[in-house]
């Protein structure tokens, strides 16, 4: 529920900011296509956290019980302080944090995720700053955008819903493995099954602690167009669905940031963000992790 409450910003903010829908739609839309996106693509990344971090052979019960109670122990804060947050951060640096206290942890696979980390980021920027150029601002080579899709209000609500939905879609595919993997690696719950019950919470975490997060995003962040949040939604969702197919636990919410930080510099805006909000969610995103791996560490050492 701390995972879904943290997704359903990045994915629904920008029409609940520009008051295209209220809360309780968001979180309908958003609970379908998480639901789809994770049991039709969400098995790569839950056999990588199940399996290659922490051989699947030392994940019992209890370890399973330590890794979410570290994962979920920075979500909780991020969620407190109104901060969408990276739930594969939290849960991989929880993984991490028990596998190093138990000498269990596979280091390759992390060699093997935290480029993506870096890299993916890098290139949404990259991406989003070549095609917002194409688009901003308006001149004579690209009016015909404009004349056929960008004046057209109901063509813009529309491509802005889609953007969102796929978003949801690709945060089905990666972030409900993140509580679904270390429980099926400990061969607890069917994968399949247990996506698809995850999926749900993350909908019931969208309405019940949703609500406060997506106001961040939405409105106390410099809002964007609907045309610039598209395309930051594509772009996003596209490469996290990438990572999904790759088996990578990849944060949505970072790669969203680098791609609007894009679409600021495009619009020579140093201040894309509200500054105050800004300095909260990085002060988080770089706490949080640490958090979940402490927590993580601590708790196999004394009780396991």
């Amino acid at each position: 529920m701390s995972m879904g409450a943290s997704n359903l910003a990045p994915s629904f903010a920008t029409l609940f900011g520009a008051k295209l829908i209220d809360h309780k739609k968001a979180v309908i839309w958003f609970t379908v296509f998480i639901l789809l996106g994770a049991v039709l693509a969400g098995q790569n990344v839950a056999k990588t956290l199940g399996e290659k971090i922490i051989p699947s052979g030392h994940i019992t019960f209890d370890v399973v019980l330590v890794i979410l109670l570290a994962a979920v122990s920075g979500l909780i804060i991020a969620n407190l302080l109104r901060v969408p947050e990276s739930t594969s951060w939290t849960t991989v640096f929880a993984l991490s944090g028990v596998g190093l206290a138990l000498g269990r942890i596979e280091i390759a696979t992390l060699w093997r995720i935290i480029p993506f980390w870096i890299i993916l980021p890098v290139l949404g920027f990259a991406i989003t700053y070549f095609l917002y150029k194409i688009i901003y601002p308006p001149r004579l080579n690209n009016l015909w955008l404009y004349q056929h899709i960008f004046n057209k209000d109901k063509n813009l609500k529309t491509l802005a819903f889609a953007s969102s939905c796929y978003i949801a879609f690709a945060a089905g595919t990666n972030n409900v493995a993140n509580a679904v993997g270390p429980l099926a690696g400990a061969g607890l719950i069917d994968p399949i099954l247990g996506l698809a019950v995850v999926a749900l919470l993350f909908g019931a975490g969208g309405l019940f602690i949703g609500k406060r997060i997506m106001k961040t995003l939405g409105e106390e962040i410099v809002p964007l167009g609907l045309i610039s949040s598209s395309l930051v939604g594509v772009v996003t969702a596209t490469l996290l669905l990438f990572a999904s197919l790759m088996g990578i636990p990849q944060s949505l919410v970072q790669l969203s940031a680098l791609s609007v930080m894009a679409i600021g510099v495009v619009k020579h805006e140093r201040h894309i963000f509200n500054e105050k909000a800004t300095r909260r969610i990085f002060l988080t995103w770089s706490i949080t992790p640490i958090i979940s791996f402490s927590v993580g560490f601590f708790l196999t050492k004394v009780f396991l």
